[in-house]
């Protein structure tokens, strides 16, 4: 499709700010699909996990035409861990679109995005979003928003941002939230209008950032970039350096592809300005250049924000292991890893002293779950620490990583978070009252917000709703209390029996039912006190005669408690494991034995 103009926009939002629906709409409007084509909702939400979790993980691109302009979009994660992709997904754009919810208005993500937009200079269009619901208040919103933008040192000129208002999920965008506008015609033309288009340097030598990387079965490795000056075309010999200009590989390129729609149309020749992806170099990375010849030297590389918390992934070794999962060993967890960091620049894995346990790093829980639960569903099978901060040694002392937490909560469970969240090291900001709620603003440090959530959700009933953002490192706290309940533990391996049940649940929760297989050394429930207990959940009653047999399995058993990945990663202590199979999720102790937990316990002690 022949085009004059070329627009490179990024939309970014907080998570659920409807950027993903917003995006289906555009595809549809612009005629990018046939009218009788079927066509998935949350087109751009590609993997299983993200359209479970209504999350955007990874970018995407795609382009639609409007008139005789392509625009390229990219959709970015609104979620803060996964901030690695937003960051250098922002240099590959030339503007903006900040999507904010009528209702929420601008959130912790919003902030840190956009931050990050201003200070590349680039003046956001501003669209507030979902102005059917019934709690919308577009006008303080828009207030919020600026406010926001002055926070953050926006010049005149960004203050002077164009508004829109949007049902997005109906493919409505208007001047006025008042307008009787029907379709997204004016965010086509303000688009146009105010969003510049890229620099065109056709006369100079071809030259490319690499800002994603993408796989194909029938072409290899794929980069992915905005063609930064000069012409690229098919079979053209193109040197490859990395971000310190090192020469990497020179090889021509096979196959150069567009975006239109949720296609890669295959094409002769990319113009500067423009996005495309390239095939034919198997070696190429995130932050390397693709340069002419006559040129080698590398485009300055936007670093990304480093990996705030760690856990440790380890070969599963317990009594089940290699009874669920089809990779199992620590060569395939390693080459799993290996492939995993070359497109998610966020992440670092590290070998051990230990061949068979890798230190994973990354920007938070939910990016460290992702990748677990990602794992899991392709068929591994290992074990998981409990999640570590990472620290940062300086000549003035230790500092920690803190984050900016958000919690929307109702005036009855208010005091009770705050006083959870103080416990926790936490300094509040600040608390203001909407409708029945109260908005709370903390500043904590990260390792106090592992295992709150959950504790959130149970102190407000799970009513309350959390966001949180890194900040910044700042010094080290001080101590932290820990989980204030201990663990029931399998004192022997087999089936968890009614009977056993029956007898124990005045010691605490449990997390088993009867028919479950465990084995000894695993936790199988939450205790009332603060210490572990080992208990007999597979004991079985000495029968006697038929009857009994009939009434051993008719009692009453309390309903176990049931939890999810991230839920399970953040309930385990520092001397558990999270065992992951495809098909089940374990808490066990780290040592099985109760003697070797004992001689742990110790030594734990020793060192305070």
């Amino acid at each position: 499709m022949s085009y004059q103009e070329i627009r490179n926009i990024a939309i970014i939002a907080h998570v659920d700010h409807g950027k993903t629906t917003l995006v289906d709409q555009m595809l549809q409007q612009s005629g990018t699909f046939r009218e009788n084509q079927q066509v998935n909702e949350r087109v751009m939400d590609s993997g299983d996990l993200e359209r479970e979790k209504g999350i955007t993980i990874s970018s995407k691109n795609t382009a639609v035409y409007w008139n005789d302009t392509k625009i390229n979009i990219v959709d970015t994660p609104g979620h803060a861990d996964f901030g690695g992709e937003v960051e250098r997904i922002l240099k590959m754009v030339n503007g903006v679109i900040l999507l904010v919810d009528a209702a929420e208005g601008p959130l912790p993500q919003t902030k840190f995005v956009l931050r990050k937009s201003l200070d590349l200079g680039y003046r956001p269009i501003v669209v507030i979003n979902k102005i059917d619901r019934k709690d919308a208040r577009p006008d303080e919103v828009l207030n919020e928003i600026f406010d926001l933008f002055v926070t953050l040192n926006a010049d005149d000129e960004q203050l002077d941002f164009p508004v829109l208002y949007a049902v997005g999920i109906q493919g409505i965008a208007r001047r006025d939230w008042a307008d009787d506008g029907e379709d997204l015609t004016p965010l086509f033309e303000t688009i146009t209008e105010h969003i510049p288009g890229p620099e065109q340097q056709a006369d100079k030598p071809f030259k490319m950032l690499v800002s994603s990387v993408d796989w194909n079965d029938y072409v290899g490795r794929i980069a992915i970039g905005r063609v930064e000056q000069g012409t690229i075309r098919t079979q053209q010999e193109i040197l490859l350096v990395d971000r310190k200009g090192t020469r990497k590989m020179k090889a021509r390129a096979t196959k150069l592809f567009t975006f239109h729609g949720l296609n890669r149309e295959p094409v002769d020749m990319a113009p500067a300005g423009d996005i495309f992806a390239m095939a034919g170099y198997e070696d190429v990375e995130i932050g390397d250049t693709l340069t002419d010849i006559s040129d080698p030297s590398p485009i300055e590389y936007y670093d990304i924000d480093q990996p705030t918390m760690a856990i440790y992934l380890r070969v599963n070794n317990s009594p089940f292991a290699g009874k669920e999962g089809d990779y199992v060993t620590s060569n395939m967890i390693k080459d799993r890893l290996a492939k995993e960091i070359r497109t998610n620049v966020s992440l670092r894995v590290e070998q051990t002293e230990n061949p068979d346990i890798f230190k994973v790093s990354g920007r938070g829980e939910l990016q460290l779950a992702i990748l677990t639960e990602t794992m899991r569903r392709e068929g591994f099978e290992f074990a998981l620490s409990r999640p570590e901060v990472l620290f940062q040694e300086r000549a003035d002392g230790r500092y920690e990583p803190f984050e900016e937490v958000v919690i929307d909560v109702h005036a009855d469970y208010s005091n009770r978070v705050i006083d959870q969240l103080q416990k926790r090291k936490g300094l509040m900001i600040s608390m203001a009252q909407e409708g029945e709620n109260h908005r709370v603003e903390f500043r904590v440090p990260s390792r106090g917000l592992i295992g709150f959530r959950g504790e959130m959700m149970t102190e407000t009933r799970g009513t309350g709703i959390m966001h949180q953002q890194f900040s910044a490192y700042e010094p080290y706290a001080g101590e932290i209390p820990g989980r204030t309940r201990g663990a029931l533990i399998a004192l022997e391996t087999g089936e968890v029996t009614s009977y056993a049940l029956e007898g124990l649940q005045d010691r605490g929760e449990f997390l088993v039912t009867p028919g479950d297989a465990v084995y000894a050394g695993q936790v199988v429930g939450m205790n009332k006190r603060s210490d572990d207990l080992v208990v007999n959940v597979v004991k079985r009653k000495n029968l006697t005669n038929h009857r009994a047999t009939q009434t051993a399995d008719s009692v009453k058993i309390a309903k176990a408690k049931s939890m999810s990945l991230e839920q399970s990663i953040e309930f385990i202590d520092r001397d558990e494991l999270l065992e992951v199979t495809p098909k089940s999720l374990r808490i066990r102790k780290l040592y099985l034995d109760h003697n070797e937990r004992k001689r742990y316990d110790r030594s734990l002690e020793a060192v305070g």
